[in-house]
């Protein structure tokens, strides 16, 4: 178990996530109802605790924000949370919609 995260550019993120990781977004709802990575869910101050008695603390987690700057404390937080496998996205989203932009989506959090 590891007791740091690892940042990783959009190339890995990607390839975690199509191996099964979970990805979260934690920029604003709006930000994120305009755009997001495929597949992956908003967590802000009021979800996080839900999302965190629900998941698999094992499991891969790759943190996304707007530049790769916020998840970082937020891919600390979840390690010190208990998950073991934590990725923080450099470049955030922006990088993210630079690299992929056919692998993003719209709409609000479920």
């Amino acid at each position: 178990m590891s007791d740091t995260f690892q940042r990783i550019a959009p190339e890995q993120a990607r390839q975690l996530r199509e191996n099964g990781a979970q990805v979260v977004d934690i920029r604003d709802p709006q930000s994120y109802a305009l755009g997001h990575i495929s597949g992956s869910r908003h967590i802000d101050n009021h979800s996080v605790v839900d999302f965190i008695a629900a998941a698999d603390l094992d499991a891969p987690l790759v943190v996304v924000c707007y530049h790769g700057n916020s998840s970082q404390s937020a891919a600390a937080y979840f390690i010190q949370q208990g998950f073991s496998d934590v990725y923080s996205l450099d470049g955030g989203f922006e990088l993210w919609r630079s690299v992929y932009p056919a692998d993003t989506s719209t709409g609000e959090a479920e």
